[in-house]
């Protein structure tokens, strides 16, 4: 069964580790079997990874969309959530649930299960940044 994909003019996406944008008006695709798919609002650049949990983000999306180098990335991937498990023994439930779906190949589902992971992270920025302000 086919997919069909609209696409916002001037957006771009992941297609099977190509990179698409859309001309000037707005499109219609059919993706007729099974690659990897990013929109434009999943995809993040290496100089938006600019956090632990962003960088573990960033490091999934290489998974999913780069299969020739995914000894690379998984070894970059499991020292990031060492490093975080260690930083924020909290979030290890949700760093499990991110490893099984990692473990099991399924790295969409480990990308969304990793935002929430950043939404975490940006609390908690957020909350020593206004604690530092308010010294």
């Amino acid at each position: 069964m086919a997919l069909t994909i609209t696409i916002k003019p001037h957006e771009k996406l992941i297609i099977g580790g190509a990179v698409i944008t859309n001309g000037s008006t707005k499109s219609e695709l059919l993706i007729e079997n099974n690659v990897p798919i990013l929109r434009g609002k999943d995809i993040m650049s290496p100089n938006m990874a600019d956090s632990p949990c962003k960088r573990i983000y960033f490091a999934i999306q290489l998974m999913y969309v780069d299969q020739e180098n995914l000894a690379e990335h998984h070894k970059n991937y499991w020292e990031l959530v060492k490093d975080v498990s260690d930083a924020a023994p909290s979030r290890r439930p949700i760093l499990q649930e991110i490893s099984d779906k990692v473990l099991n190949r399924r790295y969409y589902q480990a990308l969304k299960l990793t935002r929430k992971l950043i939404a975490y992270e940006q609390e908690v920025i957020g909350n020593v940044r206004s604690s530092n302000a308010s010294i």
